[in-house]
């Protein structure tokens, strides 16, 4: 397994939609496994495969608390095939965003439809935490980020700071 790069706003794959997975093959079972102990690395709670370059439509995610045991999701071609009407608030970050977070009005619940590791096709059905980072982790393999569902403020507010930061980074 290895820890990939991870690519962040205003790369242009970010804003691209990304692809359908054909095969689940070890190729893909490979970039899952390596999408994880990026994931993990950075730490986050998920990842798509834009984020690290690959414009394919594949997720990780673990909502596992630090002292509970790992608890890993791996998702080819995910959809949400049904949303609640009632909304949660929670406040987002992003790997592909650093250092920067807002609060997101989303559907509480969520049932989503996807392939497994092994090629299977499996059907979840999450609420609360699970349910937000699925939504946003699709909404990355769409082109959208988390700040894309702010005023556009709050959006440009936050992605001024991320320019000054790099900047900042840079001159250092």
């Amino acid at each position: 397994m290895a820890v990939l790069p991870i690519f962040v706003a205003p790369d242009p794959i970010l804003k691209k939609k990304a692809q359908p997975v054909e095969t689940v093959d070890q190729a893909i079972v490979t970039l899952l496994d390596d999408m994880l102990e990026t994931m993990y690395a950075a730490p986050g709670i998920g990842l798509a495969a834009p984020q690290v370059g690959v414009s394919r439509r594949i997720i990780v995610l673990d909502i596992a608390k630090a002292d509970q045991p790992r608890a890993p999701m791996r998702m080819v071609n995910p959809e949400i095939v049904w949303a609640s009407d009632e909304r949660n608030t929670y406040e987002e970050g992003c790997l592909s965003v650093p250092e920067q977070y807002a609060k997101v009005v989303r559907p509480k619940q969520v049932r989503a439809r996807y392939r497994d590791e092994t090629g299977a096709e499996r059907e979840i059905e999450a609420d609360g935490l699970l349910a937000t980072v699925i939504q946003h982790e699709i909404d990355h393999l769409d082109g959208v980020l988390f700040v894309d569902h702010l005023s556009s403020l709050k959006k440009h507010m936050i992605l001024r700071r991320l320019a000054k930061a790099r900047k900042d980074a840079v001159a250092s």
